[in-house]
């Protein structure tokens, strides 16, 4: 991998499954081949999403790092392959559309313990391949006014929002203004019903790849869960 790469552990809907055709026709593109594809018929839809496009429909369970010096991608793939061998699939619990701060975004109806568990095991037993975030990278998190606890975080992980304060999300819009989420958010409710009433397990993880800096990030490899 080039240097400035990044590459991310992330829940993904399987590829037959309805909410990955739908979340990925909601953004505007396929995560899993790369190519740009088309959005429902919703005036300035294209605009709203074109953010969360760059990164693909997905949930993070491990945030996006560049690798480690000395770190290949080979030994990535294999560590996370070996920590997939040690946990089981589970259920996923009901999604619904929720406001994040002003972001739209399917999360969790109810805490799911075995969630909790892969996204904390992603993030401990794989932060040894992440190379350290920039002076500029860390300053730019800090100005999101963070907990003590996220503070916490951000130093021993490069990033704010995992173990304790992590929370299972998949970003369908930019920040909102009030006006804004009045509209948005029964188009977003309309469009993803049928696919968030299906029940569905977490069989698998994906690493998803970022080439360079700006370069939307693509399904490098999906891992089946085997515990």
């Amino acid at each position: 991998m080039d240097p400035e790469a990044r590459v991310g552990i992330y829940y993904s809907p399987c590829d037959d499954d309805p909410l990955f055709a739908a979340g990925a026709a909601w953004l505007g593109r396929n995560p899993a081949r790369g190519d740009r594809i088309a959005q429902p018929n919703i005036p300035g839809i294209d605009e709203v999403t074109a953010e969360a496009r760059g990164y693909g429909f997905h949930a993070t369970l491990k945030p996006p790092m560049r690798l480690a010096q000395g770190r290949c991608w080979d030994e990535l793939l294999t560590a996370t392959r070996e920590l997939a061998t040690r946990i089981a699939p589970f259920a996923l619990p009901s999604l619904a559309v929720t406001d994040l701060h002003g972001f739209l975004a399917l999360c969790e109806t109810r805490f799911c313990p075995p969630l909790q568990a892969l996204a904390d095991a992603c993030v401990e037993r794989l932060d040894s391949f992440r190379a350290p975030p920039s002076e500029t990278e860390l300053a730019r998190r800090r100005r999101a006014q963070l907990t003590e606890a996220q503070q916490a975080m951000l130093l021993r992980f490069g990033y704010p929002y995992v173990l304790d304060t992590w929370f299972f999300h998949m970003t369908l819009t930019r920040r909102l203004s009030t006006t804004e989420h009045a509209t948005w958010r029964p188009e977003v409710e309309r469009y993803f019903e049928a696919a968030v009433a299906t029940q569905r397990m977490v069989t698998d993880i994906c690493l998803f790849t970022q080439p360079g800096p700006g370069e939307p990030f693509v399904i490098g490899e999906r891992i089946a869960l085997a515990g």
